[in-house]
């Protein structure tokens, strides 16, 4: 088993967090996590679904997508009604926003993430978690600096991470080369107080005992609990200053 650059197999990869990295969203982030990287930017609609409306609550809800560019051979566009892989992934980071959000406090409003992944290598969904979250945060403090809401309604910290067993060892964080040739993978979602929020695992062939999956758990939770010091460090630093809206169509 080969690790790019010798990482260990319990480390991140190299993680850079770019907030304010479009001009017209109230939270925009590009995360990139070894070589990928994903565009994260979250919208508010001053309403909610129509289930939801005149319950006195707000929605968090996510989009995503991996660009035509993103892989070495050219991904087809999905138009329409989004299904497969994209649909259960964008259900997953839905999920877990809504986990650390209170969504009473939020009022009668949405809040939508758009991922959109700009280049594929492995742990897409799990950047897009992560990212999303600093978009988020970074929409309900601009939400609460112009006197909408009186304070965040964010409850807690989310970071997500992969973690799989790689020629019979457990390996944190696999881009596409350790991700194709795993014998398990998992998807871990985890928030700031150590509570599992979402677990997608499974077996590529051989079952798998109870000893590993804690082993891969524990894993994953060293690697969410790095994520969560990033995105501190990231929304502790000043904001970039938006620049003047133009008037493009």
């Amino acid at each position: 088993m080969t690790r790019r650059k010798s990482r260990r197999a319990d480390a991140l990869r190299p993680v850079r967090i770019e907030r304010g990295f479009t001009d017209f969203s109230p939270g925009s982030v590009l995360i990139c996590c070894g070589r990928t990287r994903v565009l994260c930017t979250a919208s508010v609609e001053g309403k909610v679904p129509p289930w939801l409306a005149g319950r006195g609550r707000g929605w968090v809800t996510a989009e995503y997508a991996m660009l035509p560019s993103s892989t070495p051979t050219r991904k087809k566009r999905e138009r329409g009604k989004v299904e497969g892989r994209a649909a259960e992934i964008q259900r997953m980071i839905g999920r877990s926003l809504r986990a650390v959000t209170d969504l009473d406090a939020l009022g009668e409003r949405q809040i939508s993430i758009d991922c959109d992944v700009l280049q594929a290598d492995g742990g897409t969904r799990t950047a897009a978690v992560t990212g999303a979250y600093v978009a988020l945060a970074d929409c309900v403090n601009k939400l609460v600096a112009d006197g909408v809401l009186a304070s965040s309604p964010l409850t807690d910290q989310l970071a997500a991470v992969s973690v799989g067993v790689v020629a019979g060892r457990v390996v944190l964080d696999l881009d596409y080369e350790l991700d194709v040739s795993a014998e398990v993978d998992m998807n871990v979602a985890m928030t700031g107080r150590g509570e599992f929020v979402e677990v997608q695992g499974a077996a590529e062939g051989a079952p798998f005992t109870g000893e590993t999956l804690e082993k891969m758990l524990s894993l994953a939770a060293k690697g969410c609990r790095g994520l969560h010091r990033l995105q501190k460090a990231a929304l502790g630093g000043k904001r970039p200053a938006k620049k003047a809206r133009s008037g493009g169509r």
